[in-house]
């Protein structure tokens, strides 16, 4: 085993044991990407050094968790994916029974409020008896989530994003670069911290927005991930991956799908 190899693992091992970081579950690929820009922007260049800058500096864990955690997100993230999740919708929240609706990992609260506001603005999907949960295991980003106060910056045009949306002054205020969700549209959304892996499924969900998560975990954790996903939906309930993932082998025949292309699937 090489050097660069051992100090690399000595790295994971401490933000396994000191930084309550599971690194097992991830791609090693990914967690040397990011890993790597925090190093460049500290100006480091040895594994081994930079692990002695977080031991030292007080920031630099925070800094290094806020890096490596899964937190790309937009509003209407991969616009053509909505429509069937807007389908999806309108046929869970048919009858007059409550509905719960899903997003995991929902990193700022992006998805689960485009979900609230998209279900407002159509008149087809029934928002009585509708709650949208959003869960995270990042307990920083569900405080953010919570606020509901998002900027425009040089890499992040929020009204661009909202441009799915009809009248977006609707359902969010906005003033400058800055956007508040109104008490509207957060009053259909909750958060909780929750670890896909570790923690129990919930019961009884009718549709599940997980997109975006399997291509960054490994094999294992993306089996343990779907498992508890496909666990947490009723029968006949919908589940919707990102656009570039693929569902484990393993689990496939716990589903039909609905939509290849745009990666929606029903509960068998």
């Amino acid at each position: 085993m090489s050097g660069t190899t051992k100090s690399f693992e000595r790295l994971l091992d401490h933000l396994s044991a000191e930084l309550d970081f599971e690194s097992s579950y991830y791609n090693e690929s990914y967690l040397d990407r990011r890993i790597s820009a925090r190093m460049r922007r500290r100006d480091v260049d040895d594994y081994d050094d930079y692990l002695d800058l977080v031991r030292s500096d007080p920031e630099e864990p925070q800094a290094l968790l806020d890096s490596l955690s899964i937190n790309v997100t937009s509003f209407y993230r991969n616009p053509e994916a909505w429509e069937p999740i807007r389908e999806a919708l309108r046929e869970v929240t048919a009858g007059h029974g409550r509905t719960t609706v899903w997003s995991a990992p929902c990193s700022d609260g992006r998805e689960p409020y485009s979900l609230a506001m998209l279900s407002l603005d159509d008149d087809e999907i029934r928002t009585r008896g509708l709650d949208i949960v959003g869960t995270d295991i990042n307990a920083d980003v569900l405080e953010r989530a919570r606020e509901g106060v998002y900027r425009t910056t040089k890499t992040r045009d929020v009204a661009e994003e909202l441009e799915p949306l009809d009248d977006a002054e609707r359902y969010v205020d906005r003033e400058g670069d800055t956007f508040a969700v109104q008490d509207e549209v957060k009053d259909l959304v909750t958060f909780e911290q929750h670890d896909l892996i570790a923690d129990e499924p919930k019961h009884g969900v009718d549709l599940v927005l997980c997109r975006n998560l399997l291509i960054y975990i490994n094999t294992e954790s993306k089996r343990a991930v779907v498992d508890t996903v496909l666990s947490s939906l009723r029968e006949g309930g919908y589940l919707v991956i990102g656009m570039t993932e693929t569902l484990p082998r393993e689990s496939r025949d716990g589903v039909e799908t609905v939509d290849k292309r745009r990666r929606v699937y029903r509960r068998a």
